[in-house]
């Protein structure tokens, strides 16, 4: 119903009862807080509004009437009597009350706010160091006493008030974790395009985990390499099961649309050609590269069993098991005859790397193991001395320390956090570079020996196996050709690509897609960036503006966000097994991955934003 035009509208009231027009008034007024009203009327200017000093009672407006009636009803008994510099000390003295207890308040709130940002720290530093959560309290009971060493009894009281409970730690993980999940999110959700790299292996409890890395690259060139989820699978691990796991991960961020390329290992479960994982995603109509990692394939690129079988076998008669005796007599004899190592290395198949340390220490000590087999070692090693002591055999072991010692140095540099696709795939031609010297090295007369040392020290020893040397490795080297053709055809089908990204100024525009072609035309045309050519990679797809090369600037970002191997899985599972080890078995799984992720972040993590959200008060619903 409509009101009449005669009639007003009240204001609106604030939250001390005071309209809009009544406060436009007393402003108008120009009411402010007189001086003289501290020693007549006991009252104190308090945020703008009078307050009684001796109870306290806060007055709506500065007027002489409303503080005068206020004393002369409640005070005046008491505090008339006061006159002169004896009045003027009890208002100073009320004041000093006053402030005191402002303070005391003030001082509480900042204490318990400290308090819960330092528990938060500690929370985060614990999970950082990879430290059981329970560690909390010794870290408070250390904090404590050192203050007390120093003599702040005052700052231990501080420390004494900061929670650090493992139940409180746990908590405090939680909060910790769902900030950089949120994070997390608005990565995936700004980025343009991202890759994953999977990964699968059993921790203590044999519980099988899934690694599920992305790679995220936005607008403007910034790659994110972060977790996206540790993935339980307490039951069967096929392809399936891993193609379940990483839908439902993915669907959480947005699906597959943004997905550009998918790296993993050469396990059936995930490249299957019938129910693998890489054949279930293409089944799905995701269309982009599924890569073959790239450190696995080189990891099993060479293997002469019957040299690595008699190694591990001497190995491990000499200090493998409970054979402490045998390896403390070596240790002994080795010291005593001064040889090049002190001790063998031991060796097992699934840290290939292991190989090439171990070939070169037995390759060294070939003169001595076989002297202390026949003298210190009870049981019959008559067959392992013999074959020891034979040239071809003692041949092919240097060839194969040799070579191994290249392709862990290959290994080394594919590892790392960082790379993409395009610098592997360099590594892997500069290695197809060496193999073509190496090749051509021992097609001459005389075999070139200079990168191969121990193949160098067996023809000073023995010159009769030069000629073996030239026919026999030659053809092992191209073996090794072959198997890096055949192992990496998805990267090698990825070279016209590679080359563009790598360096655009200088790719053949004919061997583009089409797409791309009329775009690169103008970029190989435009002076500005020929002038910037020595730019490389992302720094050098930054200078392009978007309104002029849309459809290269998309190319690029693709590219960027790629994977090349899954070694930040490999990586991330040396710090799995160190988190949830023998002692700290029962670890949920939340739990795990929350700490996982807490531990590998690269996302700034704010702790005083997570404090302010704690403080803030909930809203029920």
């Amino acid at each position: 119903m409509a009101l009449p035009e005669n009639v007003k509208v009240c204001s609106q009231v604030d939250g001390l009862g005071i309209t809009t027009a009544q406060k436009s008034k007393l402003e108008g007024e120009n009411r402010v807080f007189q001086p003289r009203w501290e020693t007549d009327y006991l009252f104190t200017d308090c945020k703008g509004k009078p307050m009684c000093l001796v109870c306290l009672e806060t007055k709506s407006a500065m007027k002489d009437f409303n503080l005068s009636r206020h004393y002369n009803a409640t005070h005046k008994e008491k505090y008339d009597k006061y006159t002169g510099a004896a009045r003027a000390a009890i208002v100073a003295d009320l004041k000093r009350k006053i402030h005191r207890q402002q303070s005391f308040f003030t001082k509480a709130t900042t204490t318990q706010e400290s308090s819960l940002k330092a528990s938060y720290v500690v929370s985060l530093e614990l999970a950082k160091a990879k430290k059981p959560l329970s560690d909390g309290e010794m870290v408070k009971r250390c904090a404590v006493e050192m203050d007390k060493a120093f003599g702040d009894d005052n700052m231990a009281k501080n420390f004494e008030t900061v929670s650090l409970s493992r139940r409180t730690v746990t908590r405090r993980i939680f909060d910790i974790q769902n900030h950089v999940e949120g994070k997390l999110r608005e990565i995936m959700n700004d980025c343009k395009y991202f890759s994953l790299a999977l990964d699968e292996s059993t921790d203590v409890m044999d519980v099988s985990q899934l690694l599920v890395y992305t790679q995220a690259v936005n607008s403007s060139f910034e790659v994110h390499e972060e977790l996206l989820k540790l993935v339980s699978l307490h039951d069967t691990t096929k392809g399936q099961d891993i193609f379940n796991a990483v839908e439902s991960v993915v669907s959480e961020h947005g699906g597959f649309d943004k997905l550009s390329a998918v790296v993993a290992d050469g396990a059936p479960s995930m490249q299957g050609r019938r129910t693998g994982f890489a054949r279930l995603l293409r089944q799905s109509c995701v269309d982009c590269p599924i890569l073959h990692c790239i450190i696995h394939q080189v990891g099993n690129s060479m293997n002469f069993s019957h040299v690595m079988d008699l190694v591990t076998k001497v190995t491990n008669l000499i200090r493998g098991g409970n054979r402490s005796l045998n390896h403390r007599k070596f240790v002994a004899f080795l010291d005593e005859v001064c040889a090049a190592y002190r001790d063998l290395q031991m060796h097992t198949e699934i840290r290939w790397m292991s190989r090439g340390k171990c070939l070169e220490r037995f390759f060294a000590l070939r003169s001595e193991i076989p002297v202390f087999l026949e003298e210190s070692i009870r049981c019959d090693t008559s067959a392992y001395c013999s074959q020891l002591r034979d040239t071809d055999f003692l041949c092919d072991m240097a060839f194969l320390a040799d070579i191994t010692s290249h392709l862990n140095r290959l290994n080394l540099q594919l590892q790392g956090r960082g790379q993409t696709a395009s610098d592997l795939y360099a590594h892997m031609n500069a290695f197809n570079a060496k193999l073509a010297l190496f090749k051509e090295g021992f097609q001459s007369d005389r075999p070139n020996l200079a990168h191969f040392p121990s193949c160098e020290e067996m023809r000073k020893d023995a010159p009769e196996c030069e000629e073996t040397m030239q026919t026999k490795y030659k053809a092992e080297i191209e073996k090794l050709q072959q198997q890096f053709k055949s192992r990496f055809q998805d990267f090698y089908a990825m070279q016209p690509h590679i080359a563009l990204f790598t360096d655009p100024l200088s790719a053949a525009v004919s061997e583009q897609p089409p797409e791309l072609q009329l775009e690169l035309c103008e970029l190989q045309a435009d002076p500005f960036f020929q002038a910037n050519r020595n730019e490389r990679g992302i720094s050098f797809w930054r200078l392009l503006p978007e309104s002029r090369f849309p459809i290269l600037r998309d190319f690029a970002l693709s590219m960027a966000s790629m994977f090349g191997s899954t070694y930040i899985c490999e990586s991330n599972f040396s710090m799995m097994k160190h988190i949830k080890s023998k002692e700290r078995n029962r670890l949920t799984d939340e739990t795990l991955f929350q700490l996982m992720q807490i531990g590998c972040t690269n996302i700034e993590i704010d702790i005083q934003s997570i404090v302010r959200q704690q403080e803030r008060p909930q809203v029920s619903h």
